[in-house]
């Protein structure tokens, strides 16, 4: 004997919620999610550039500063403090790289 299994639209509906949820919408939004998903979905494509503009962005700001800026302020901080930055910095940079090597992906298709 064998069980046909059927999850009645389960696996879609959980879709939309984790979807509303990445949106960060209420319950409300699920049914207009499932009857017009275009608006919605511009909606995450802004997000998804405008994170991508702050990772560019503190990925410029990590860099080190050029031949031609004038020199800051010296600043002291603590060494647990500068290994954080550090980290930070290595995140930012290996998202970023991972954005561009993506990025170029889609160029050469």
């Amino acid at each position: 004997m064998s069980v046909i299994e059927h999850d009645f639209g389960a696996g879609k509906r959980r879709k939309e919620k984790r979807f509303r949820d990445l949106l960060s919408l209420d319950a409300l939004h699920e049914q207009n999610i499932r009857a017009n998903p275009l608006p919605y979905l511009e909606r995450a494509s802004e997000r998804i550039f405008q994170l991508e503009k702050t990772l560019f962005e503190a990925a410029l700001a990590g860099r080190p500063p050029s031949e031609g800026d004038p020199p800051g302020a010296t600043v002291t901080i603590s060494d647990a403090e500068y290994q954080r930055l550090v980290a930070c910095r290595a995140v930012v940079d290996a998202a970023f790289a991972e954005i561009q090597a993506r990025t170029e992906g889609d160029d050469t298709v």
